[in-house]
């Protein structure tokens, strides 16, 4: 169990590296835009993106 936690947690870090990388002006503004959002807004965007992922889990385990 830990070493899948801690794959998944590799994994997670290398995808949210990938813009930065190839496009590091595009994620500077949506950087950006995110800090200018209100609060409930980014909360909005972190539950979609939770229920994305757990879709994506459910559907691929």
């Amino acid at each position: 169990m830990t070493s899948s936690l801690l794959l998944a947690f590799g994994l997670v870090l290398v995808i949210e590296g990938v813009l930065p990388l190839v496009a590091p002006q595009a994620w500077r503004q949506t950087f950006q835009r995110m800090v200018e959002m209100k609060d409930g807004q980014l909360r909005f965007v972190g539950l979609a993106s939770m229920l994305a992922g757990l879709l994506i889990v459910l559907f691929v385990h």
